[in-house]
């Protein structure tokens, strides 16, 4: 096994391998909740409004429902934004 491997393997030997870890974490973190958030909202808002416009008098009761669910999606993407702000912040340099 070569030393890059090897490496991948071992559990942190140090401070500074820990606080890379935690980098990564929180850089992959920010990244998927963004990701999510958007496709999610993009596929929200797009069935919604395929709903409207099968259905125009149905707009009140569908508008209501997707605005709240979007804020919801929005919610989540901000709690992985404080979590990886949070890991961030554990990083001692």
């Amino acid at each position: 096994m070569n030393d890059l491997v090897r490496s991948y393997l071992l559990p942190a030997s140090n401070v500074f391998d820990t606080n890379a870890w935690i980098a990564l974490g929180a850089s992959i973190a920010i990244g998927l909740a963004a990701l999510g958030g958007t496709t999610a909202q993009g596929r929200a808002t797009a069935a919604a409004l395929e709903g409207i416009a099968r259905q125009p008098s149905a707009s009140a009761r569908i508008q209501t429902p997707m605005i709240l669910g979007l804020a919801l999606i929005e919610s989540l993407v901000l709690f992985s934004w404080v979590i990886a702000f949070l890991l961030w912040n554990t990083i001692k340099i």
